[in-house]
């Protein structure tokens, strides 16, 4: 399996993960990922192997030699692997060029791949775009042949299961749950004005969570200013924000009581330990890379699909404006009202 990035993809094709496995018990089955991204994907039970990819370090090739020969040793060792079959899920020239350089004897891909991804594949299918992105992979490999199983599970490497059980005995004491609120992204259009989330932290610890933890990346704090300034004023609201791992903000994620976040990483975190979310989307289309099976839990105002483009700062801001603290709270008690009992791994759907 090829699926190196981005970590909500990632977490959102372990399904792809689980139908192999079903369709092959006895394979070894690998999955080649950036390296900072394989907590994501290390503890689960259907893999046999977590290929790390350094996507920085490799990025050097043309200009270290030392980088240039770990990339030869790297791509070496696919190919003595001598795979039977290689999947490309993410359908890029970086994914297309490593399916290729994998030698593996039939190498899937999409049709359409971008940037001429398609190129490294011996056998292509083409899978409608206007599926949601979950389906569309799940399509690929239904067009060879494996029946699909829509198994988003995802687990928790043991060491940070292990960090957090000790974290929360010192930061949250309370037995009535918390919060975790995910303001932040890469992309000024998915973000939601920070003093509102400060704003939705003070009304959750009104209204009965123990704590409300804050997580993103240690890059991002910047985005967030009211709410680093509510944190230092109320102990109550625990600043993780750039101090978890991968592995940490699953963790983190796994025993929630509710999850509000942007178009980010941790909603599909939040999806795959089937936590209570709410999710803030803008110019991204949520029909085709929201939470799957899960759009009713998305707050996005009325825009015209062709004009939405994440690129677009100013279009973005625009449209997450129009969210208001009064709507993610109501949708927030609707969500909570009918929430089944905490149970971080029920049956799969199928």
């Amino acid at each position: 399996m090829i699926r190196p990035s981005a970590l909500g993809d990632v977490c959102r094709t372990v399904p792809v993960l689980a139908s192999l496995r079903r369709a092959f018990p006895g394979a070894e089955i690998d999955w080649i990922v950036q390296d900072g991204f394989a907590d994501a994907i290390r503890a689960h039970p259907g893999l046999t192997r977590v290929i790390p990819f350094a996507r920085r370090r490799f990025s050097r090739v043309w200009h270290n030699w030392s980088a240039a020969r770990e990339w030869l040793e790297w791509t070496g060792d696919l190919r003595r692997r001598r795979y039977d079959l290689v999947y490309d899920l993410q359908g890029l020239a970086r994914s297309g060029l490593i399916a290729f350089l994998t030698r593996g004897r039939r190498r899937v891909g999409f049709a359409d791949a971008r940037e001429g991804g398609f190129l490294g594949c011996t056998h292509r299918h083409r899978i409608p775009a206007n599926l949601h992105t979950v389906d569309r992979m799940l399509a690929l490999i239904e067009a060879e042949g494996i029946e699909p199983v829509r198994d988003m599970r995802l687990y928790v490497p043991p060491d940070a299961a292990q960090w957090w059980r000790q974290e929360r005995a010192v930061r949250d004491p309370g037995d009535r749950g918390y919060a975790v609120i995910a303001p932040t992204s890469r992309w000024a259009s998915k973000r939601w004005p920070a003093a509102r989330f400060a704003a939705l932290a003070g009304h959750l610890l009104a209204s009965g969570h123990d704590c409300v933890v804050l997580v993103g990346g240690a890059d991002e704090r910047s985005q967030i200013g009211p709410l680093l300034e509510r944190a230092g004023r109320d102990r109550r609201m625990v600043d993780l924000v750039g101090q978890t791992s991968v592995g940490g903000l699953m963790a983190v994620i796994e025993s929630a009581a509710l999850v509000v976040a942007n178009d980010s990483a941790a909603l599909h975190m939040a999806v795959g330990f089937e936590r209570p979310y709410v999710a803030l989307f803008g110019p991204t289309d949520a029909s085709l890379v929201g939470p799957y099976r899960g759009e009713q839990w998305v707050i996005q105002p009325p825009v015209d699909p062709k004009r939405l483009n994440h690129k677009d700062a100013a279009l973005g801001s625009s449209i997450m404006e129009r969210i208001t603290v009064e709507q993610v709270i109501e949708r927030i008690e609707q969500r909570l009202a009918g929430q089944p009992a905490f149970n971080p791994h029920p049956a799969a759907q199928r």
